[in-house]
């Protein structure tokens, strides 16, 4: 309850209307995590009995807690700024009084980090930033490397601030990278499940929820192209025989429940490898990948049956169909394009003979 409570605090909004809060939040982050560095510093102090260190060390968390406090009434840009300047400035006093061996100049790093991340936008800004703290960061090295500082830390202090800054540095730069790729991640996955969705909305037929004429295609190319895989497979063409009356004696909102109701029986009865796919207005194509043609006859007479005892109910009355199709086994020589005319002229072949049949 009370980690709930101070995530909330920290994730408020701020002063300015229509403002992220991801950055402001890093920051806030930022400054509690560098004033918990600060402390741990203290009591470094305490223990070394180090004046320098107690000084400089209690100043930063007050800076700090003071800019944590007026990033909930100013503007992110305001609070960055704040921020950058003064650690930069902060930076400068510990490396003058305590020496470059305490390692708070690379906090310059995380500004850097920070400021690229705060901002999706004014590239030629964050190359300058990039280029001023590189040549302030020169700067600082040629001027303290080797300098002797003012108030050089005692006994084994030092190598206790050091390993402080460099916790802090890399914790500070996780904090940064964790919750800037936390967003770019979640973004990702949803632009690919989106992507995903169109996909399938481009390949669906809307109103029976099978696969439509272009998904079909690409799947009869794939499974012809990859023989070792697939083997023999047979397609068959059919459609609703009378349809057109349906339509005329019920209405067409009666036409498409038969349509859908099709569909449902057509995806139920073809599992697996096998897909159904709306070919057309009426007509449907069933694939059946890895079956001869006498095994696809057989599925062919079940779905035939099941559909004659289909009935669809419209207020009162329960409309019945039948369905005539046409069935052919790919054939390797000829192709794609003309075992779909095969299976084609069986269907209307079909017709002639009276409907409600399959000829193969």
């Amino acid at each position: 309850m009370l980690g709930r409570k101070a995530v909330d605090f920290i994730g408020k909004d701020t002063g300015g209307k229509n403002e992220a809060k991801k950055v402001i939040v890093i920051l806030r982050i930022m400054m509690l995590s560098i004033g918990f560095y600060c402390l741990l510093g203290l009591l470094g102090g305490v223990f070394f009995g180090d004046r320098g260190v107690l000084t400089l060390y209690g100043i930063l968390p007050v800076v700090f807690l003071g800019l944590f406090c007026l990033s909930y009434h100013m503007r992110k840009v305001y609070v960055l700024w704040c921020f950058n300047c003064c650690t930069i400035l902060w930076v400068c006093v510990v490396v003058h009084y305590l020496g470059w061996n305490v390692g708070v100049q690379h906090l310059l790093i995380v500004l850097l980090v920070l400021y690229f991340f705060s901002d999706y936008k004014h590239h030629a800004g964050k190359i300058l930033f990039a280029v001023c703290l590189v040549v302030f960061r020169i700067l600082l090295f040629h001027l303290y490397h080797r300098a002797t500082a003012v108030w050089a830390p005692e006994g084994g202090a030092e190598t206790v601030l050091q390993v402080l800054s460099t916790i802090t540095i890399f914790w500070c730069i996780s904090v940064i990278a964790f919750i800037c790729s936390e967003d770019g991640q979640e973004l990702e996955g949803k632009l690919v499940e989106y992507n995903y969705q169109l996909e399938e909305q481009a390949n669906t037929d809307t109103l029976t929820g099978l696969s439509n004429r272009r998904k079909a295609m690409k799947y009869m190319e794939k499974i012809a192209g990859n023989p070792e895989i697939y083997g023999d497979f047979c397609l068959c063409i059919c459609d609703i025989d009378y349809f057109k009356k349906v339509n005329d004696n019920y209405g067409h909102d009666c036409g498409d429940e038969v349509l859908k109701s099709i569909g449902a029986l057509l995806k139920e009865e073809l599992q697996g490898r096998d897909i159904a796919a709306r070919w057309g207005g009426e007509e449907f194509l069933l694939v059946f990948a890895g079956c001869n043609g006498d095994e696809a006859y057989i599925k062919l007479e079940q779905i035939r049956r099941k559909v004659n005892a289909l009935k669809v109910c419209r207020g009162d009355t329960a409309v019945s169909v039948t369905m005539t199709f046409g069935l052919a086994e790919y054939n390797f020589h000829q192709g794609l394009e003309a075992t779909v005319k095969e299976a084609d002229e069986k269907l209307y072949l079909g017709k002639e003979q009276g409907r409600d049949v399959i000829i193969f």
